[in-house]
């Protein structure tokens, strides 16, 4: 509630208070701003006992967010989230301080952690890169507004996942 009640913008998916998007942007001074990202949040019904689950709709180079699925890897929302923590937590602190401080040690995305690790400088060049193709106002904008076919290419696969398993 405190989340619909700030300034984030926040989309319910079917008027549910347990599933919604909320547009997210990048920090300044970091390689991200400028981005800006549509985060789906889904709460688990032991919320908040039990931790969101949060992806990244538009792809982003990082090395701890998978670029197809968006899903985040990141120890205080998967392993030590509190009751005490908050959908504005989130937002407000752990989002951007994983944008500020990748650890490429522990990566979903080994490209994104490499690249970090060896050629630093063409790691934040890539991140630009991504939020340029990916993250920009206009490719937002042309997703919510129902224009599909500009969007798609720039939107995670996050619905295909289950599908991609099963192929041998």
């Amino acid at each position: 509630m405190k989340l619909l009640m700030s300034d984030y913008e926040v989309t319910l998916v079917n008027d549910n208070m347990r599933e919604f998007y909320v547009r997210f942007y990048g920090p300044g001074e970091t390689p991200f701003a400028g981005g800006i990202w549509k985060i789906h949040v889904e709460l688990q019904a032991e919320y908040p006992y039990k931790s969101p689950s949060i992806g990244f709709m538009n792809k982003i180079f990082h090395p701890n967010i998978d670029e197809l699925s968006g899903s985040v890897c990141l120890d205080v929302i998967n392993q030590t989230w509190s009751p005490m923590f908050d959908m504005i937590n989130i937002f407000e602190v752990f989002l951007p301080q994983l944008l500020r401080y990748p650890n490429p040690n522990d990566p979903l995305n080994g490209e994104a952690a490499a690249l970090m690790m060896r050629h630093p400088k063409e790691y934040e060049a890539k991140v630009k890169e991504y939020v340029q193709r990916f993250a920009t106002k206009d490719i937002m904008d042309a997703a919510e507004d129902g224009n599909e076919d500009e969007a798609d290419e720039e939107m995670s696969d996050i619905g295909s996942i289950s599908e991609d398993e099963d192929v041998v």
